[in-house]
């Protein structure tokens, strides 16, 4: 393990996950990352690896077939999977939402019926939330379901799917009205469908269009799509825990989640930065010495050291925070807009030392360049994060006079 970014009180069985994780990681994943993306080649043989290592299930519980694993354990196991490339780390992640939101959610039924498949990575899983016309604003999503007969037919476009292809079940936020009358609270009104597909692109499912992928400048081999649907009929008995109306609140618990896997992911592609910075510092010479001792280049790597470590304590502590059973929003915003911002800086200030070379295609510091910016606004934007921060803080101090 490296020096930096160490978590104290781990179990020896979290300590052997994270290992093993991390060894797969050095051999597997970082001497293909970047010849891969650069080729935008979906990583498949990464991705069975991953299933043989059970970590599609790391967080399903035991009795489903999954390992049971904390939040935390799966948090530092992408932590390490993000060091290697970002890419496989969200390949995993939007799995693991629709994973938790069944769990947390589902129907006895439903969680029957998917968590062991899910498990084994044989269901895989993607969530959809943002439209064309939408991101952060939730309440004004367009996409309807309108009750026929013993399912539902749902119409509209939605946006910004991870996994979008690849994946056999997608967990679809629509408005439904049924139950609750027009001027109700938006969020009053929203239903979350479960909706089971054929992995690839086209017409996935009669009444289901998912398009090619959407060509982005990086997070590049991970498909992100549109989903469009036409008249989409869905059984009733695939509303997610059974009853309409809960589909904001689902999804939400689900982000929440979801944005310490941002806050982990910065971290370990922060990680992977300063690594490849201070190793370049100490190769590089400049007037007869290595850059490394250039004071400006010693202040960089303290800095950078520093934000590592600053935003991997607090990513660990708004998991710690979930997996005790209390309430994380505030930590969660915190560590992800914290470890997000520091992941720009840290990887510009890598990008920085490495000088011209930074700027070359040949050198791992250009891919990780053009992934970091991605973290900025997964999840939610820093601008969202300040929202839910700053309204949770009012909320604990509040003003007795």
């Amino acid at each position: 393990m490296s020096r930096l970014a160490q978590t104290h009180g781990l179990t020896d069985v979290q300590r052997e996950i994270l290992a093993t994780v991390r060894d797969f990681v050095d051999k597997e994943i970082l001497p293909v990352a970047t010849e891969l993306e650069h080729r935008d080649e979906y990583p498949q043989a990464i991705v069975d690896g991953l299933k043989e290592l059970g970590l599609f299930g790391l967080m399903i519980p035991e009795e489903y077939g999954g390992l049971g694993e904390s939040l935390l354990t799966y948090a530092l196991c992408v932590e390490e999977i993000a060091r290697g490339w970002m890419s496989v780390s969200g390949i995993i992640n939007t799995h693991f939402i629709v994973a938790y939101m069944l769990k947390q959610h589902g129907t006895q039924e439903q969680k029957d019926h998917f968590l062991p498949r899910m498990a084994l990575g044989e269901v895989r899983g993607a969530f959809s939330m943002s439209e064309p016309g939408l991101g952060s604003d939730v309440s004004a999503i367009t996409s309807k379901a309108v009750k026929d007969g013993d399912s539902y037919l749902l119409n509209g476009q939605k946006m910004w799917l991870t996994n979008g292809g690849s994946s056999t079940l997608v967990a679809v936020l629509t408005r439904s009205d049924e139950g609750h009358p027009e001027g109700s609270a938006p969020h009053k009104s929203m239903t979350t469908f479960l909706v089971e597909k054929e992995p690839g692109f086209g017409e996935v499912r009669p009444g289901l269009t998912i398009p090619g992928k959407i060509d982005k400048m990086g997070y590049k081999g991970v498909d992100t799509t549109e989903l469009i649907m036409d008249d989409l009929r869905i059984p009733a008995n695939r509303v997610l825990g059974g009853e309409t109306g809960r589909g904001f609140y689902q999804m939400m618990d689900g982000v929440e989640v979801g944005r310490v896997n941002v806050a982990a992911r910065g971290c370990g592609v922060a990680q992977r930065a300063f690594e490849l910075g201070v190793d370049y510092a100490q190769q590089r010479h400049t007037f007869g010495k290595p850059i490394a001792q250039h004071q400006a280049i010693q202040f960089k790597l303290a800095e950078m050291a520093t934000k590592v470590e600053a935003a991997h304590a607090m990513m660990v502590n708004a998991a710690r925070k979930k997996d005790s059973g209390e309430r994380n929003d505030l930590e969660a915003g915190m560590a992800k807009y914290l470890a997000s911002e520091y992941c720009k800086e840290v990887v510009e200030d890598a990008f920085r030392i490495h000088g011209g070379y930074g700027f070359s295609k040949e050198y791992e510091i250009e891919r990780l360049y053009r992934e970091a910016p991605m973290l900025l606004i997964g999840e939610g934007t820093a601008e969202i994060q300040k929202m839910i921060i700053g309204r949770r803080l009012l909320e604990e101090y509040r003003s007795q006079g």
